[in-house]
């Protein structure tokens, strides 16, 4: 099916390469912020306070430090619900700056693949 134009209109010569050239520069702007973010390091508490966890923006887990009042061997379902609760809360926070980010450089475009 052939699309029709308003009478008169003559497309830009290079709108499609202007197109691809934005495209391209949109993905070197999510490719370059997708780097920053795996660089950062995000932290969470929970708890209180007694269950820190860091982990970095490419979702690898560095360090999870227990407060010493944290540990009781009663209480060592308590202390694994914390953990969890603690790690995907700073996963949360990963995907809420990645999603973030990427909207800004996208203009909310949600571009299947890019990110």
């Amino acid at each position: 099916m052939k699309a029709r134009l308003p009478q008169g209109y003559t497309a830009p010569r290079n709108n499609m390469s202007s197109m691809i050239k934005q495209a391209q520069k949109m993905q070197e702007q999510m490719e370059s912020a997708q780097e920053e973010i795996n660089a950062k390091e995000y932290t969470t508490t929970v708890g209180g306070g007694v269950v820190e966890i860091k982990m970095t923006g490419d979702k690898v887990l560095r360090s999870i430090t227990l407060k010493p009042e944290i540990v009781d061997p009663e209480a060592i379902e308590d202390l694994q619900d914390l953990i969890v609760s603690g790690v995907n809360e700073v996963l949360r926070k990963v995907e809420e700056e990645t999603e973030t980010r990427m909207n800004e450089i996208s203009g909310g475009l949600n571009i299947p693949g890019l990110y």
